[in-house]
């Protein structure tokens, strides 16, 4: 698979193990920075992972900040992006299995090296199960996602 993998200053540290660690597993990576522990902004780094994504130039995308919040809203901005904020393993893969995730998205500040690289064995590990509830509701999510005016009751 073709990965492509950003963080802001929070999380760079993570995302240069990371890096190694997807490489070794057989995938191609693209980081798209940052590379430095200077202050930067996280949604040029999503923007860039995202874009990728959609654009299909890569097959998944991470993103690292320091909690992955900020990544994941940023993230799920993008049409055509489901970006999973994910700190645990079972977590990692169920955003697979049912919600067909294409991003996934983790904290520096949260979770340490061992835990980070066993989530995303299991998130590049873990297929789609498809069927048709889960593709259903995927279906759903897109079609807000298509909708200029979201009316709420």
């Amino acid at each position: 698979m073709k990965i492509v993998i950003g963080a802001d200053h929070a999380g760079v540290h993570l995302k240069d193990g990371i890096i190694k660690l997807v490489e070794s597993l057989g995938h191609e990576v693209t980081d798209v920075g940052c590379n430095c522990s200077d202050s930067v902004d996280y949604p040029d780094y999503a923007i860039q992972v995202c874009d990728r994504v959609v654009a299909g130039t890569a097959d998944r995308g991470i993103l690292i900040c320091g909690t992955g919040i900020g990544m994941t809203i940023a993230a799920n901005k993008i049409p055509g992006i489901r970006c999973a904020l994910v700190h645990d393993l079972f977590s990692a893969q169920m955003t697979r299995q049912h919600n067909d995730s294409n991003v996934l998205a983790m904290g520096e500040r949260i979770i340490g090296p061992g835990l980070a690289e066993e989530i995303v064995k299991v998130w590049l590990e873990t297929e789609f199960s498809g069927g048709e509830r889960h593709v259903n509701r995927i279906s759903k999510v897109k079609d807000i996602e298509n909708q200029s005016n979201v009316v709420s009751s």
